[in-house]
């Protein structure tokens, strides 16, 4: 992991790649049958979704091999099940060559952090009801269910997650 960086995504950072290794960290749920957006957005999808908060990536050897996107405040559609005030992320990825290493742990850590930098006690986060490999992860990380949700961008419901981030 001492040869993985992270740093802050910059304007000199390419969105293409980005978009390249959300399409192939998500492409295994794709293939389940379960469309997440980052399995299918494109570089402008990714431009804009970057635009809302801050994106952190996991560099090595130059190359694109993770990433998350974090807000310290979520804007969240009317009836969705978040706490108030509550911070998020996104684009949580990791390429899958560097699965099993901790480099996704070590970037749910740095949303987490940031998320309480900004000045969110909790966060709120949501992903498919059938990926049970990512809610029960999210749960060992202290995750916990608050609800549903149904985004029109993904082919399946969504279980609403929430962490508080006090000590």
């Amino acid at each position: 992991m001492e040869s993985i960086t992270l740093r802050r995504f910059t304007d000199g950072d390419s969105v293409e790649e980005l978009t390249r290794l959300l399409h192939r960290a998500y492409a295994d749920h794709a293939a389940a049958g379960l469309v997440f957006f980052a399995s299918y957005q494109t570089p402008e999808d990714t431009r804009r979704r970057l635009g809302k908060g801050e994106c952190w990536i996991a560099l090595e050897q130059g190359a694109i091999v993770g990433s998350v996107t974090v807000t310290g405040t979520y804007d969240t559609p009317p009836g969705y099940p978040a706490p108030t005030a509550a911070g998020s992320f996104w684009q949580l990825a990791v390429a899958p060559s560097r699965r099993g290493t901790g480099l996704g742990s070590r970037l749910l850590t740095l949303a987490e952090t940031r998320i309480a930098d900004l000045g969110s006690s909790r966060v709120v986060i949501d992903t498919s009801s059938q990926a049970a490999d990512l809610l029960a992860w999210y749960g060992r990380h202290g995750y916990s269910s608050i609800g549903t949700w149904k985004w029109d961008v993904t082919n399946y419901d969504s279980v609403v997650l929430a962490k508080s981030l006090l000590p």
